[in-house]
């Protein structure tokens, strides 16, 4: 089978791998889709990676026992290795278990944990059904397309009526304006990159604030009348956009960090925290009991995720795709390792 590496500074390529064997309730998908996430950063910085990607879709080819999947089902894939035990696992929140499967020592080799590649390894139930109307393409977008801000929307209680601020206008950001505009809520979005700004109008916001504009918080504040938001979910990472959102939330308002970061944030508890009444969360991927509803939202956007889903390349392209993200001219980028 054909797998993408990293091979150092901006160079992408292919190998042929071995294609890895069913264990226990751990099945082969032949993957179909293969969304780019932040694989796109290492290869910018030259991290040399055999084993990349955590999004796909697919078809289940191969089973090593009778189990919650059959030879032939079409699923989207859940990102991770967890336990399946513990109870986050239980719960759902299995994006939080703390006793991680090691992938190695269980299937006694690393081939068959990369999405980006022609055949994958997955626990059964880690595997989301797609419908039969739907394609592999949207329906990957289960993943971190949409989840990562299904999943804030979801605890931070979005509902129609809401004004919404979404900070980082990346593949997740967008995939939050869809969310968000799917919920009757209005999305006032905040970017600085052209193509960006112009596609988050394009699928749903009712405003896009420029990131670099000093008057940010005050257009905010003028587009909600003096209150500040209602909900605001930061997709950037950035510690200025974490304040943004901070500053530009209503008393007694919800905020969510999604966007990775390891830049600290400057917080001051009785102002920012007490004396609005903010809730303030980290939300990372959606709990497993909004599989089957997320793939609800996927099926009435279908006509915007066709605008959001930008590039589709095939896996010897993979050089190219990676240089599409670098440049920053693109939403959502999906490898179809067939074609």
């Amino acid at each position: 089978m054909k797998r993408a590496v990293i091979l150092g500074r901006n160079q992408g390529g292919v190998v042929e791998a071995d294609v890895p064997k069913p264990r226990e309730n751990w099945v082969l998908i032949k993957i179909h889709a293969a969304p780019l996430c932040n694989e796109f950063k290492g290869f910018a910085a030259g991290r040399e990676e055999d084993y990349l990607g955590h999004e796909a879709s697919g078809e289940v080819v191969e089973v090593a026992q009778p189990c919650r999947v059959d030879v032939g089902d079409r699923v989207a894939v859940m990102p991770g290795y967890p336990c399946g035990g513990c109870a986050l696992c239980r719960s759902g929140d299995y994006i939080h278990c703390e006793n991680n499967v090691d992938f190695e020592a269980f299937t006694g080799s690393a081939e068959g944990s990369a999405t980006v590649a022609q055949y994958m390894l997955k626990p059964d139930w880690l595997l989301t059904p797609i419908p039969d109307d739907m394609s592999y393409e949207h329906g990957a977008m289960a993943c971190c397309g949409l989840g990562p801000t299904y999943g804030a929307f979801d605890r931070l209680q979005v509902r129609g009526g809401d004004t919404v601020l979404i900070t980082g206008m990346g593949p997740v950001g967008l995939g939050g304006v869809i969310g968000a505009s799917h919920l009757g809520a209005e999305v006032i979005a905040v970017e600085s990159h052209p193509y960006r700004k112009a596609k988050a109008m394009e699928l749903g916001a009712a405003h896009v604030i420029d990131s670099g504009d000093e008057d940010a918080l005050e257009r905010i504040r003028d587009l909600t009348g003096g209150l500040g938001v209602d909900r605001a979910v930061d997709c950037s990472g950035s510690p200025s956009a974490h304040r943004l959102c901070i500053d530009g939330l209503r008393r007694r308002g919800s905020l969510a960090f999604v966007g990775e970061s390891g830049a600290d944030t400057r917080l001051v508890v009785s102002p920012d925290m007490l004396r609005k009444g903010i809730d303030l969360k980290g939300s990372w991927h959606y709990n497993m009991k909004g599989a089957l509803d997320i793939m609800g939202v996927i099926a009435k956007n279908q006509e915007k995720l066709d605008r959001f889903i930008t590039h589709l390349y095939p896996i010897d392209e993979i050089q190219k795709a990676w240089e599409k993200q670098v440049s920053g001219e693109c939403a959502k980028v999906v490898i179809q390792p067939w074609t």
